[in-house]
């Protein structure tokens, strides 16, 4: 079965050009004008990945990507913005989005991360954690089958992203990962993402393991080398 995306995109003639380079690859794709109409799409319809423009009439698609992120939704979400600002960047990767391609940009070069991200989000989640290590005891249990981390016997709100983060630190805790390991890990070997994009997730999970337990910063950064966890 062809894997489903929603296009959310304003411009018609874009989203022909899109749609055609996408359905050309073999993906059945929904498109939608307005945020409302994508948000009934997304209520009845389910997808298995959301590309997603941040200028749209109705709104902002970063609200959207919010409200899913909020939900605990996981699907994958390529970004699109006319504006190519890195604040526009960092604070799509900072809501959940898992790639992102500014304006103007080619339809092949769309299609092809938008399969890296289809085949990244059907590959394994993360390098599961040997019997005794800290993660299985300590203040965290990492839940490998539900994909959800525990700290503190409460269950940390993490997207998809920053759970395998997550994971791959906790299965080597105390260790060094550098920005290319945990790429690897989270992304994928085949991943354009970049370091930053390490940093900005690293960012966001520090964050929310801060607002869970404040009396403690449990990842470390070795300026040059990478991030470690310590428990």
């Amino acid at each position: 079965m062809a894997a489903r995306l929603l296009l959310v995109e304003d411009d018609p003639a874009i989203a022909r050009t899109v749609a055609y380079a996408l359905e050309r690859d073999g993906l059945a794709v929904s498109h939608s004008l307005l945020l409302s109409d994508a948000r009934s799409l997304l209520r009845s319809h389910r997808f298995d990945l959301l590309v997603l423009d941040v200028g749209l009439p109705d709104g902002s698609g970063l609200d959207l990507l919010r409200e899913l992120r909020q939900q605990g939704h996981g699907l994958p979400v390529l970004m699109l913005s006319a504006h190519g600002e890195e604040i526009d960047r960092v604070l799509g990767l900072e809501l959940g989005a898992d790639d992102y391609l500014p304006k103007p940009f080619s339809p092949r070069e769309l299609a092809a991360r938008a399969k890296a991200l289809l085949r990244r989000a059907a590959g394994p989640a993360a390098v599961p954690a040997p019997a005794g290590s800290p993660s299985a005891g300590s203040a965290f249990h990492d839940d490998l089958a539900g994909q959800r981390v525990h700290l503190h016997g409460r269950p940390l709100e993490l997207t998809r992203r920053e759970y395998r983060l997550l994971s791959v630190l906790l299965a080597g805790a105390g260790r060094i990962h550098t920005r290319d390991a945990l790429l690897a890990a989270a992304w994928g070997s085949d991943s354009e993402s970049t370091d930053r994009t390490v940093d900005t997730h690293v960012k966001t999970l520090r964050a929310k393991l801060r607002e869970a337990d404040p009396a403690r910063d449990y990842i470390r950064t070795h300026r040059g080398m990478g991030y470690s966890l310590e428990v």
